[in-house]
């Protein structure tokens, strides 16, 4: 897999879910911070981060940094759709992923509608099964995305034309 320059990308985030962690001390409490953020350039690459700090705008800044490190690229068919139907598992969360017909727009949940969008797909339908924990499923959505396979490659992996796969 080669490396995806960010930098050479016009990237959009997404904060997806702000968690405020208290750690009680002998003065009182203290209070910090972790932020859930996806970016995108809607069109093909998306990455997830966290980002932890005492500060809320900190804590967005080190996750949009986090996620520009783990950048991946998805092939999308020309109705900006995935190939085949999928399903990413992170811990005990699902995320189904099916293709859907142009006009169909994005069918998902707060948390992998995010992932969905920054990544450029806008006609599919994805379904959270098990965990609702939102850092599970974003990283589960990423999964299944990462699992895809082009015509190409499943033609590539059998040894036959892109015909016979595609029928």
């Amino acid at each position: 897999m080669k490396k995806i320059d960010p930098n050479s990308l016009d990237l959009k985030d997404r904060v997806v879910t702000i968690n405020r962690v208290t750690k009680v001390v002998k003065g009182g409490r203290t209070f910090r911070f972790a932020a859930l953020v996806v970016v995108g350039d809607e069109n093909g690459h998306v990455g997830v981060g966290l980002g932890k700090a005492a500060e809320i705008p900190e804590a967005i800044r080190k996750g949009k940094e986090d996620a520009k490190k783990h950048l991946i690229f998805i092939e999308r068919t020309k109705e900006d759709s995935i190939f085949h139907k999928i399903v990413g598992q992170f811990g005990s969360a699902s995320v189904l992923l099916k293709p859907a017909p142009e006009g169909t727009g994005v069918i998902a949940g707060g948390s992998v509608r995010a992932v969905l969008e920054l990544a450029g797909l806008r006609n599919i339908v994805a379904k959270s099964i098990g965990s609702h924990n939102k850092r599970n499923v974003v990283n589960a959505a990423v999964e299944g995305m990462l699992q895809l396979k082009t015509p190409t490659q499943v033609a590539r992996l059998r040894g036959k034309s892109i015909e016979e796969i595609l029928g």
